[in-house]
């Protein structure tokens, strides 16, 4: 049995669509018939090599981490009590810790510091019709949420990481009445990022900072109370629409969804004493910030690195009862190479979602 699979034959050169082998599932695996598989900028970044060095693969290779699928086949060690069957609608867990170690432990297996393994960046992914998976790895869904898996797709990453991200900043006491978050980048990520500062904040006045006035529509269509289009600005021009909006020309916390130098470097810059920047980009391999304002405003800076089983569950949840709004453009495996371009230049607002027949 063959499938369609969009395939990495080397770094900086296009996927090539190719007709392969199904992959028979181990004995822990679940075989997967892939529904959807979300396009994220980090694909884009794999294939042109920012992963080369902590995620290296083996050439020819199949990406692809934001997955949901139906249940195809069992492996013959599957216990029965997981209580899947042919046709079970799944999301797949991305991040694949080996158990063992602390982190693992304490149910974080996207930092497992052993063996640790993240679908799409080692293990095959889901940009091909089918794809196995350890059973232990995925969550199943409601028939009614099984209806759009499109929607479901992007949770596995773009909705998951901001919303860690967002507690981190929320446990760190740094949102509530009074307080101003902002978000910073209003792509995959942030489009649902708005959201769950609206969710999270207790009452803090949301902003959302992006480079163009069409993302900055989508982020008030999600919640945000305010928008800045920050490109070419200086800070304080940026802060002079800051005040404008809330009064003050300081923030609280931010959440930077876009991880590059000018991007944190801009955070920092409008932050007030005691605030917190929360990054989950990872556009720059380095940032720079200043010393003394960091210390002597006990500023605080907090990485935030896609998410744990339970944050998967919780999103899943929050999605399911309506309270997150998707941003979705359902696009053909054939065009794939097109729409991983549109993603490395910055074109894309909300997320592309691979969808099979």
């Amino acid at each position: 049995m063959h499938m369609q699979a969009a395939r990495m034959h080397g770094y900086n050169e296009p996927l090539r669509i190719e007709e392969v082998p199904v992959p028979d599932p181990a004995a822990d695996e679940i075989l997967l018939k892939v529904a959807a598989t979300g396009i994220c900028r980090s694909d884009y970044q794999l294939q042109d090599g920012y992963f080369k060095g902590p995620f290296p693969v083996d050439f020819p290779y199949i990406p692809g981490h934001e997955v949901t699928g139906r249940v195809a086949g069992l492996g013959s060690g599957v216990p029965k009590t997981v209580g899947y069957t042919e046709g079970d609608m799944v999301v797949v867990n991305p991040s694949w810790g080996d158990g063992t170690c602390r982190q693992c432990r304490e149910g974080n297996e996207h930092l497992c510091s052993g063996n640790g393994r993240w679908v799409g960046f080692g293990p095959p992914g889901g940009f091909a019709e089918y794809m196995a998976v350890q059973y232990r790895h995925v969550i199943p869904v409601s028939k009614e949420a099984a209806k759009k898996p499109e929607l479901l797709a992007p949770m596995t990453d773009a909705g998951m990481t901001p919303y860690r991200g967002m507690r981190k900043l929320r446990d760190a006491g740094k949102l509530g009445p009074g307080r101003t978050v902002a978000v910073t980048g209003i792509g995959g990520l942030g489009s649902y990022a708005v959201q769950y500062a609206k969710l999270l904040g207790s009452g803090a006045v949301v902003v959302a900072l992006a480079r163009s006035d069409r993302k900055l529509e989508v982020a008030k269509d999600n919640g945000a109370d305010h928008g800045i289009n920050v490109r070419d600005k200086s800070t304080e021009a940026i802060q002079d629409e800051l005040e404008r909006h809330t009064g003050r020309r300081t923030l609280d916390a931010v959440l930077d969804c876009v991880g590059s130098e000018q991007s944190i470097s801009m955070d920092f810059a409008l932050l007030g004493p005691e605030g917190a920047v929360a990054a989950v980009g990872l556009m720059s391999d380095h940032v720079e910030h200043r010393q003394f304002p960091f210390v002597g405003m006990e500023l605080s800076y907090l990485g935030s690195f896609w998410g744990n089983h339970l944050d998967l569950v919780e999103v899943l949840s929050l999605a399911e009862r309506g309270l997150v709004k998707h941003n979705v453009t359902k696009v053909d495996l054939a065009d794939i190479n097109e729409n991983l371009e549109s993603l490395g230049h910055g074109d894309v607002v909300g997320r592309q979602v691979l969808v099979f027949a």
